[in-house]
């Protein structure tokens, strides 16, 4: 038990370090008349407004801190806002409103969504030249932002996202495909801001921290690129079965719908800042580890593709080290897939943090192999899938379980039911919504004498 608590403590150093009300709290100060905000100066007159619109996982806790670093200065009088965020993410805030878009567990647009959105958009175009726009994006704000261009329904964009994630697309090909149909991705939002000054806060939950990429670029300028949307379809088999309006606008059809590039004006101050990412939370995990006694091997970063085959490569460079003697802990940070189509039979409950761990158990399934030895992978959003689970572990315990109930983890892992197999045998990773968002954090803990 020892190692899957070290486990659990050096992944929660890695949650703690991407807190997203702290790292919104420490880029922001103000004095009279003047606030600073990730080290730019900015000045609004007696009339002016701060505005704080945005949307994502980490919503919430990005708008306590922005609260809780203007409290006390006369900007907190001028203060107001709007951010969408998963409905079990709300917080008791005083100036900033936060519009329960979604449903727990369904990373996908809602009505609600949409009418946040345009709730998001009249207040940006609300806004005067004396005024300061502050946008708090971080991971879920591509689903927690939804404005369907016209001749396209909400039904339309949601039945082509489930067909590129039943499909294992990755989020850079989704949220591509999604921009091209989006009033307010792909630089919507800021054409729509008409402040003075517009200042971009990001906690990255995208490989690489791209942020034309992260919550589809809803305040970077880009070029529409249909014909690489129809590619992506094509190539994935999935262009015949998206619905007749969205293969016409794509095919330009419609195109004097789609909204043209931003043109921000040269006179507006736009910044973005990355406050939180994936590399900060695995930096600090490994800090804990080295503090628990464990000798860190060389970080995995960027890890994607099939969940199944990342886990089993994980666990394979954990394995290598069972030659040497000593406490050994490899980390990972990334997002990967789970491509349900290539299930036999009707797919089972999980998540690719769930599915990754559950692929290096039925790789090893033998509880005298996990003796010193502990895997844990979870996202760092409190969310994996469709479940109410942020990941799972696996060790002797958990293995000795599956022996005694006779369970079939090859079996589990073919019909993509992570979830059940590690909810039957004491599993699963459950921190409920952690308030931040850096895609996954896996740790592997080995101990030889």
């Amino acid at each position: 038990m020892q190692l899957r608590e070290d486990a659990i403590s050096i992944w929660r150093a890695g949650l703690a370090a991407v807190d997203s009300t702290t790292a919104i709290r420490q880029v922001i100060s103000h004095r009279v008349g003047q606030l600073r905000i990730a080290g730019h100066q900015l000045q609004y007159n007696s009339g002016g407004r701060i505005e704080v619109l945005g949307a994502g996982k980490a919503g919430a806790g990005m708008a306590a801190g922005l609260e809780s670093a203007l409290a006390g200065s006369e900007g907190f009088e001028r203060l107001s806002g709007w951010v969408n965020v998963p409905a079990d993410c709300l917080l008791p805030l005083q100036r900033i409103h936060l519009h329960p878009a979604r449903p727990p567990g369904r990373n996908e647009p809602t009505p609600a969504v949409v009418t946040g959105t345009e709730e998001i958009l009249q207040r940006a175009r609300s806004l005067r030249p004396d005024d300061v726009c502050i946008v708090l994006l971080s991971g879920g704000a591509s689903a927690l932002l939804c404005s369907p261009i016209p001749g396209i329904t909400l039904q339309d964009k949601l039945e082509v996202t489930r067909l590129l994630s039943a499909s294992g697309a990755p989020i850079q090909e989704l949220n591509l495909v999604r921009t091209q149909l989006s009033q307010v991705k792909g630089g919507g939002l800021a054409n729509a801001v008409t402040a003075g000054s517009l200042v971009v806060l990001v906690i990255s939950d995208v490989i690489g921290d791209p942020l034309d990429v992260i919550g589809s670029g809803p305040t970077i300028a880009t070029h529409s690129r249909k014909q690489e949307a129809i590619e992506i379809l094509q190539r994935r088999s999935l262009w015949e079965h998206v619905p007749q309006a969205v293969r016409q606008l794509l095919h330009g059809l419609s195109a004097s719908d789609h909204p043209k590039p931003p043109a921000f004006s040269q006179a507006r101050l736009v910044h973005h800042r990355i406050v939180a990412s994936n590399s900060l939370a695995l930096q600090a995990a490994a800090t804990r580890a080295r503090e628990l006694g464990y000798h860190v091997l060389p970080i995995q970063h960027g890890i994607r593709g099939e969940a199944a085959d990342a886990g089993l490569a994980f666990s394979a460079q954990l394995s290598s080290c069972s030659q040497s003697s000593g406490r050994w802990c490899l980390l990972g940070g990334g997002e990967t897939t789970v491509n349900v189509t290539a299930a036999a039979g009707l797919p089972g409950r999980g998540g690719r943090n769930q599915e990754f761990v559950l692929a290096a158990a039925a790789a090893a399934p033998a509880a005298s192999a996990w003796t010193h030895r502990v895997l844990l992978s979870g996202g760092t959003d409190g969310e994996d899938g469709p479940t109410p689970a942020a990941g799972a572990f696996c060790d002797a315990e958990v293995l000795s379980r599956v022996a005694a109930l006779n369970l079939d983890l090859c079996d589990y892992l073919a019909r993509h039911d992570s979830f059940s197999l590690f909810e039957h045998v004491g599993g699963l990773l459950i921190t409920g919504p952690t308030q931040t968002n850096v895609m996954d954090l896996a740790v592997g803990l080995t101990v030889n004498s």
